[in-house]
C-alpha cells in the first residue's frame, strides 16, 4: 500500500478549475487501478491532497436542495459569488476568503475501504488541529464536519463542513474550513441543509485575525499523523501546470 500523499498548495483560485483539476488526478487513480485488473504486476496508485481558497461560491451537493440557496441569481451576481450543483455528496455549503479548503484525492485502498472512517478521520484531521489553537472541535452525532459546543443545543455551531465523492475507491472533494471567514456570506443559504444551527469561525472563538498559512501548515501536519502518511512535493507529471497543458494545449 502506498502512503505517500503528493501535495500542491493551489493558492487562490477559482472553484471550476480546481473541480476540473481534481477530477484530472481522480481519473490518473483509477485509469490505474482498472489497468492493475488486467495485469500481474501491480501498478501503485498516487495519492494527492490539494490546498486551496476560492472567490465566493455556493456548491450544492447530489442530495442537496436548491431551496436551500436563498437568494436568486442576480443578488449572487451583486455579491461576486458563483453557484454550482456538483458531484458530492451533502448539502450547500460555501467556500470564500478566509477559508481553508482541502481535497485529498486518495486510493483509500492504500489506507481502507471504509468511507464512513474516511469522513470520521478528516474530522479528526480538524479536530486536532483545532486543539493547537485551544478550540475544542468535536463532532455531532448524525451530522458531518466539525462542531463546537455540541452538548450546547443553543450555542451549538460548525466551523469545517465535509463532503466527499467516491469513485473505485478512490476520492475527492473534502473539507472547509472557516479561519477568517466573512460569515455574512452563509446568511444566504441554509448551510449543510441544517436548519438552526450556527456557524463560526476561528476569528470568531479566539476574536483576532488568524495567520491562515500557520493554520494550513499545521492542518496537512495533522493529516499526516491521522491518515499515518507521509506527504511529499506534486511531481511535475501531476501539478496544476501540467493539467492546464493537458487541457489547454500550446497552439504550434
Amino acid at each position: 500500500m502506498n502512503k505517500t500523499v503528493y501535495h500542491q498548495h493551489l493558492g487562490k483560485l477559482d472553484f471550476l478549475d480546481s473541480w476540473k483539476y481534481q477530477e484530472w488526478l481522480l481519473k490518473k487513480i483509477t485509469d490505474i487501478k482498472v489497468l492493475n485488473r488486467e495485469q500481474e504486476h501491480k501498478q501503485e496508485t498516487p495519492n494527492f491532497i490539494l490546498t486551496v481558497e476560492h472567490p465566493h461560491v455556493y456548491t450544492l451537493g447530489k442530495s442537496g436542495k436548491k431551496q436551500h440557496l436563498l437568494v436568486s441569481e442576480t443578488f449572487l451576481q451583486s455579491i461576486n459569488a458563483t453557484f454550482y450543483e456538483i458531484n458530492r455528496g451533502g448539502d450547500i455549503t460555501y467556500h470564500g476568503p478566509g477559508q481553508l479548503v482541502v481535497y485529498p484525492i486518495l486510493d483509500l485502498e492504500n489506507f481502507f475501504t471504509d468511507i464512513h472512517k474516511y469522513i470520521r478521520y478528516l474530522e479528526e484531521v480538524i479536530i486536532q488541529m483545532l486543539s493547537e489553537y485551544n478550540i475544542k472541535g468535536e463532532r455531532s452525532s448524525g451530522e458531518t464536519g466539525v462542531w463546537l459546543d455540541t452538548d450546547k443545543i443553543q450555542m451549538s455551531r460548525k466551523t469545517c463542513a465535509i463532503g466527499v465523492k467516491s469513485s473505485r475507491w478512490a476520492t475527492m472533494h473534502g473539507l472547509a474550513l472557516n479561519i477568517n471567514t466573512d460569515l455574512k456570506y452563509f446568511d444566504y443559504i441554509i448551510p449543510c441543509g441544517i436548519q438552526n444551527k450556527k456557524v463560526t469561525s476561528m476569528h470568531v472563538e479566539l476574536n483576532h485575525h488568524i495567520d491562515e498559512e500557520s493554520v494550513r501548515i499545521k492542518t496537512l501536519y495533522s493529516f499526516e499523523k491521522v491518515f499515518n502518511c507521509t506527504l511529499s512535493a506534486m511531481p511535475m507529471q501531476y501539478s496544476y501546470k501540467k493539467f492546464c497543458e493537458e487541457l489547454l494545449p500550446p497552439v504550434l
